[in-house]
Protein backbone atom coordinates (compact mmCIF):
# COMPACT_ATOMS: atom_id res chain seq x y z
CA UNK A 1 0.00 0.00 0.00
CA UNK A 2 1.35 3.40 -0.88
CA UNK A 3 2.15 5.82 1.91
CA UNK A 4 0.27 9.06 2.42
CA UNK A 5 3.31 10.93 1.14
CA UNK A 6 3.44 8.87 -2.05
CA UNK A 7 -0.28 9.38 -2.58
CA UNK A 8 0.06 13.14 -2.07
CA UNK A 9 3.00 13.31 -4.49
CA UNK A 10 0.95 11.49 -7.14
CA UNK A 11 -1.96 13.92 -6.60
CA UNK A 12 0.37 16.95 -6.76
CA UNK A 13 1.87 15.55 -9.98
CA UNK A 14 -1.59 15.62 -11.55
CA UNK A 15 -2.22 11.88 -11.53
CA UNK A 16 -6.01 11.68 -11.75
CA UNK A 17 -6.07 8.05 -10.60
CA UNK A 18 -4.42 9.18 -7.35
CA UNK A 19 -7.50 11.22 -6.49
CA UNK A 20 -9.57 8.07 -6.89
CA UNK A 21 -7.14 6.17 -4.67
CA UNK A 22 -7.52 8.89 -2.03
CA UNK A 23 -11.29 8.47 -2.16
CA UNK A 24 -11.07 4.66 -2.08
CA UNK A 25 -8.64 4.77 0.82
CA UNK A 26 -10.72 7.04 3.06
CA UNK A 27 -14.35 6.71 1.92
CA UNK A 28 -15.25 3.90 4.34
CA UNK A 29 -13.50 5.61 7.22
CA UNK A 30 -15.18 8.94 6.52
CA UNK A 31 -18.58 7.26 6.09
CA UNK A 32 -18.25 5.91 9.63
CA UNK A 33 -17.44 9.41 10.89
CA UNK A 34 -20.42 11.01 9.17
CA UNK A 35 -22.79 8.26 10.34
CA UNK A 36 -21.93 9.17 13.94
CA UNK A 37 -23.18 12.70 13.28
CA UNK A 38 -25.93 12.16 10.72
CA UNK A 39 -27.98 8.96 10.78
CA UNK A 40 -30.02 9.69 7.62
CA UNK A 41 -28.29 7.88 4.75
CA UNK A 42 -29.38 10.33 2.05
CA UNK A 43 -27.82 13.18 4.03
CA UNK A 44 -24.68 11.12 4.70
CA UNK A 45 -24.07 10.79 0.96
CA UNK A 46 -24.48 14.55 0.52
CA UNK A 47 -22.05 15.32 3.33
CA UNK A 48 -19.50 12.83 2.00
CA UNK A 49 -19.74 14.23 -1.49
CA UNK A 50 -19.35 17.81 -0.26
CA UNK A 51 -16.47 16.74 1.98
CA UNK A 52 -14.53 15.07 -0.81
CA UNK A 53 -15.06 18.05 -3.08
CA UNK A 54 -13.51 20.25 -0.36
CA UNK A 55 -10.73 17.73 0.22
CA UNK A 56 -9.82 17.55 -3.46
CA UNK A 57 -10.09 21.31 -3.89
CA UNK A 58 -7.94 22.01 -0.83
CA UNK A 59 -5.37 19.24 -1.04
CA UNK A 60 -2.87 21.48 -2.82
CA UNK A 61 -2.74 23.63 0.32
CA UNK A 62 -2.47 20.66 2.69
CA UNK A 63 0.79 20.66 4.65
CA UNK A 64 2.04 17.09 5.05
CA UNK A 65 3.46 16.51 8.55
CA UNK A 66 4.18 12.80 8.51
CA UNK A 67 2.26 9.57 8.14
CA UNK A 68 -1.23 9.95 9.58
CA UNK A 69 -1.46 13.69 9.01
CA UNK A 70 -3.45 13.27 5.77
CA UNK A 71 -5.97 10.97 7.47
CA UNK A 72 -6.32 13.44 10.35
CA UNK A 73 -6.85 16.34 7.94
CA UNK A 74 -9.44 14.37 5.96
CA UNK A 75 -11.21 13.59 9.26
CA UNK A 76 -11.30 17.25 10.27
CA UNK A 77 -12.73 18.29 6.90
CA UNK A 78 -15.45 15.63 7.18
CA UNK A 79 -16.33 16.51 10.78
CA UNK A 80 -16.52 20.23 9.92
CA UNK A 81 -18.71 19.47 6.91
CA UNK A 82 -21.03 17.32 9.06
CA UNK A 83 -21.29 20.12 11.63
CA UNK A 84 -22.02 22.70 8.92
CA UNK A 85 -24.67 20.41 7.49
CA UNK A 86 -26.35 20.00 10.88
CA UNK A 87 -26.32 23.76 11.44
CA UNK A 88 -27.92 24.43 8.06
CA UNK A 89 -30.58 21.74 8.05
CA UNK A 90 -31.41 20.94 11.67
CA UNK A 91 -32.30 23.15 14.56
CA UNK A 92 -29.81 22.56 17.32
CA UNK A 93 -30.49 23.96 20.79
CA UNK A 94 -28.31 23.98 23.87
CA UNK A 95 -29.11 24.32 27.56
CA UNK A 96 -27.05 26.54 29.86
CA UNK A 97 -27.29 24.40 32.98
CA UNK A 98 -26.02 21.03 34.04
CA UNK A 99 -28.74 18.90 35.64
CA UNK A 100 -28.26 17.84 39.27
CA UNK A 101 -28.01 14.10 38.77
CA UNK A 102 -25.33 11.54 39.50
CA UNK A 103 -23.00 10.92 36.59
CA UNK A 104 -23.47 7.37 35.33
CA UNK A 105 -20.48 5.39 34.19
CA UNK A 106 -20.77 3.72 30.82
CA UNK A 107 -21.52 0.02 31.20
CA UNK A 108 -19.24 -2.63 29.72
CA UNK A 109 -19.88 -2.52 25.99
CA UNK A 110 -17.81 -5.48 24.74
CA UNK A 111 -20.97 -7.39 23.81
CA UNK A 112 -22.39 -4.56 21.69
CA UNK A 113 -21.53 -4.68 17.97
CA UNK A 114 -20.05 -1.40 16.64
CA UNK A 115 -22.91 -0.96 14.17
CA UNK A 116 -25.44 -1.21 17.01
CA UNK A 117 -23.57 1.43 19.01
CA UNK A 118 -23.44 3.67 15.93
CA UNK A 119 -27.20 3.20 15.48
CA UNK A 120 -27.78 4.11 19.14
CA UNK A 121 -25.74 7.28 18.75
CA UNK A 122 -27.73 8.03 15.60
CA UNK A 123 -30.97 7.90 17.63
CA UNK A 124 -29.77 10.64 19.98
CA UNK A 125 -31.16 14.14 19.38
CA UNK A 126 -28.99 16.15 16.99
CA UNK A 127 -27.45 18.39 19.65
CA UNK A 128 -26.64 15.39 21.88
CA UNK A 129 -25.08 13.51 18.96
CA UNK A 130 -23.03 16.53 17.93
CA UNK A 131 -21.50 17.22 21.35
CA UNK A 132 -21.00 13.53 22.18
CA UNK A 133 -19.10 12.94 18.95
CA UNK A 134 -16.95 16.03 19.34
CA UNK A 135 -16.10 15.24 22.96
CA UNK A 136 -15.64 11.46 22.76
CA UNK A 137 -14.47 10.72 19.23
CA UNK A 138 -12.80 13.98 18.22
CA UNK A 139 -11.45 14.47 21.76
CA UNK A 140 -12.35 18.14 21.86
CA UNK A 141 -12.65 19.95 25.18
CA UNK A 142 -15.92 21.58 26.19
CA UNK A 143 -14.19 24.94 25.67
CA UNK A 144 -13.29 23.97 22.08
CA UNK A 145 -16.78 22.60 21.42
CA UNK A 146 -18.34 25.80 22.78
CA UNK A 147 -16.16 27.93 20.52
CA UNK A 148 -16.85 25.73 17.50
CA UNK A 149 -20.62 25.78 18.03
CA UNK A 150 -20.89 29.35 19.32
CA UNK A 151 -22.38 28.36 22.69
CA UNK A 152 -21.37 28.61 26.33
CA UNK A 153 -18.96 26.04 27.72
CA UNK A 154 -21.54 24.98 30.30
CA UNK A 155 -23.97 24.26 27.46
CA UNK A 156 -21.53 21.80 25.92
CA UNK A 157 -21.00 20.08 29.27
CA UNK A 158 -24.74 19.95 29.93
CA UNK A 159 -25.55 18.41 26.57
CA UNK A 160 -22.72 15.90 26.91
CA UNK A 161 -24.03 14.85 30.32
CA UNK A 162 -27.54 14.38 28.96
CA UNK A 163 -26.30 12.52 25.87
CA UNK A 164 -24.20 10.19 27.98
CA UNK A 165 -27.11 9.49 30.32
CA UNK A 166 -29.42 8.71 27.39
CA UNK A 167 -26.79 6.51 25.71
CA UNK A 168 -26.20 4.59 28.96
CA UNK A 169 -29.95 3.87 29.13
CA UNK A 170 -29.99 2.63 25.52
CA UNK A 171 -26.97 0.40 26.18
CA UNK A 172 -28.50 -1.07 29.34
CA UNK A 173 -31.82 -1.66 27.55
CA UNK A 174 -29.98 -3.43 24.71
CA UNK A 175 -27.99 -5.56 27.14
CA UNK A 176 -31.12 -6.52 29.12
CA UNK A 177 -32.91 -7.43 25.89
CA UNK A 178 -29.99 -9.51 24.58
CA UNK A 179 -28.97 -11.38 27.75
CA UNK A 180 -27.99 -14.96 27.11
Amino acid sequence: METEQQLLEAIHNGERAAMRRLYDRYSGYTMAIVLRYIPEHEEVRDVLQDSFVKILMGIAKFNYRGEGSLKNWVSRVVVNEAIDHLRERHSVTFADTIPDMADEELPDMEDIPPEVLTEMIGRLPTNYRLVLNLFVFEQRSHREIAQLLGVKEVSSASIFFRAKRKLVKMIKDYQNKHKT
